[in-house]
């Protein structure tokens, strides 16, 4: 992606916290600089990765693959002397051109998906397979804000403005907001969230996308502390 991108798009997410009243911690105005994380009393923010982070997934089509991420509280699944034992994030998606965030299951994490404000949250949804790819015909068993719910196999669910859906492990799940609904953000609770290594992806994906600098940065990543 182009720094101008990544700029233009944390831009427009502090525009769509602005609308409907979301305010971020103080961490997510620090300057692009990496001396503003140096201190000991923010390594926390560095080693759990808090902030944003912009991908197009290595797809180069950030319009229609990709997101931008603002984790709020993490912690290390490592340590416990680190962060918090469990993961909040919001993921602001365009309804432009069905931008997703493509279809992936986690290893370790339960997450809470919650359409917070904007648009319609869709969610289409498999099982895995034998073969570790995507179960074309086995239903889905899945909690809607605490409701047992079976799903076909690839349904799409339409989540609107403060309902959820529960993803637990080893669920593929892909992610986008509604054409003609409204530009969205999603929150999500979870398990402490490791984006480096528990991010399973249907196909060949780069969960953080190389920076073409043709600009200065507005924020630094969470992947470039």
């Amino acid at each position: 992606m182009k720094r101008s991108e990544i700029n233009n798009a944390i831009k427009w997410a502090e525009d769509l916290c602005k609308k409907y009243y979301i305010s971020l911690p103080k961490f997510a105005s620090f300057k692009p600089e990496k001396t503003e994380f140096a201190p000991q009393k923010r390594k926390n923010i560095v080693k759990t990765m808090l902030g944003w982070d912009v991908t197009d997934f290595g797809t180069d089509d950030f319009s229609t693959c990709g997101a931008v991420l603002f984790t709020v509280r993490n912690g290390d699944i490592y340590s416990d002397n680190i962060g918090t034992p469990y993961a909040e994030k919001y993921i602001f998606l365009k309804d432009e051109k069905e931008q997703e965030i493509p279809l992936h299951y986690h290893i370790n994490k339960t997450e809470d998906i919650i359409n917070r404000a904007g648009g319609v949250l869709c969610v289409q949804l498999f099982a895995k397979g034998e073969d570790g790819k995507p179960d074309l015909e086995k239903n889905v068993e899945v909690y809607l804000d605490g409701e047992l719910c079976e799903v076909k196999a690839g349904e799409v669910l339409e989540i609107t403005c403060g309902n959820s859906i529960t993803l637990t492990p080893f669920m593929y799940h892909r992610f986008y907001a509604k054409i003609g609904c409204g530009d969205l953000i999603v929150g999500e609770v979870s398990k402490i969230n490791d984006d480096n290594k528990d991010n399973i992806f249907a196909n060949p994906q780069e969960r953080f996308c190389e920076i073409d600098e043709d600009e200065a940065p507005y924020r630094l990543l969470v992947n470039e502390y």
